[in-house]
């Protein structure tokens, strides 16, 4: 399961572990803080969470319940949607450490560019100011990068125009059969590395016949197959899982797609179930 603990790097250097678990509708308390141990001992190294997601404080106290050392554990916060002025991005950030208690967060994201009771509002000012405060929180030492999630290329333009520091990355909905290229095309000339949550269609892949034909292929599930193409194509997923065995079975992903096995799948259309991407909170 070595997938798990190989690395990609980011623009200054912080290496981030190439598969993430991720706790996006994963109740609070007791559910989350098991998950997040379970995943932990499964060989996770990369847990994403956020303000939003309401369980911060039990992925802070899974981490060091762990018996694992703080350095070999790389965890992800965002801050809420809903923040555009730099007042509230910096309340908001000292709300995150103090219920994640981990001593310093290694990847700090702006959750969306619009609230999400208002998705596609034009908040060009307020990200702005949203990412001077991201600049202050990652200068003071706290978190060890920062970027963006849900930001399409305008948005992405529009805080990089003054940025004394770039997004480093950006945490899109991606998933075989949606594959967002003019993002992942502009992140990739920009050195920001594209982070996939929903790889699995919020698990509309795993009722796609070709995908299964194809997994049959490689004796793999269908996650694992969603994942792997992921990888693949230099995208970091991010699967959640609650159950033990999901957990553990996302996580073997030490194969290779051949390459025409990958044209097919970069080709092949939406087939997920009706849901408006946007809406989605990842």
């Amino acid at each position: 399961m070595s997938v798990l603990t190989e690395t990609f790097e980011l623009a200054n250097g912080v290496k981030i572990p190439k598969v993430g678990f991720g706790t996006w509708q994963t109740p609070a308390g007791d559910v989350a803080y098991q998950a997040v141990r379970n995943a932990l001992k499964v060989g996770y190294r990369h847990i994403d969470t956020a303000k939003a997601y309401g369980n911060e404080a039990d992925v802070g106290r899974a981490v060091r319940d762990s018996g694992i050392a703080r350095d070999q554990i790389f965890v992800t916060s965002k801050l809420p949607a809903q923040s555009k002025t730099y007042d509230e991005a910096m309340a908001d950030f000292e709300s995150t450490f103090k219920k994640l208690d981990i001593d310093y967060v290694d990847l700090y994201l702006v959750h969306a560019p619009w609230p999400w009771s208002q998705i596609g509002k034009d908040c060009d000012e307020g990200n702005v100011e949203v990412w001077r405060a991201m600049q202050d929180i990652y200068a003071s030492g706290r978190v060890k990068a920062i970027g963006v999630s849900n930001f399409n290329v305008h948005d992405l333009e529009n805080v990089m125009a003054d940025a004394k520091v770039k997004p480093m990355v950006n945490q899109i909905q991606y998933y075989v059969g949606f594959t967002e290229p003019k993002i992942t095309e502009f992140a990739k000339k920009n050195n920001i590395l594209v982070e996939a949550y929903s790889p699995l269609a919020t698990g509309g892949l795993l009722r796609n016949e070709k995908m299964a034909t194809l997994a049959k292929k490689y004796d793999v599930s269908v996650a694992q197959m969603a994942l792997r193409f992921c990888l693949q194509n230099g995208i970091l997923p991010l699967p959640k899982a609650v159950g033990e065995d999901h957990i553990e079975n996302n996580a073997k992903l030490d194969f290779e797609i051949s390459d025409a096995d990958m044209v097919t799948l970069n080709n092949m259309p939406d087939t997920a179930p009706e849901h408006s991407h946007n809406s989605t909170q990842g």
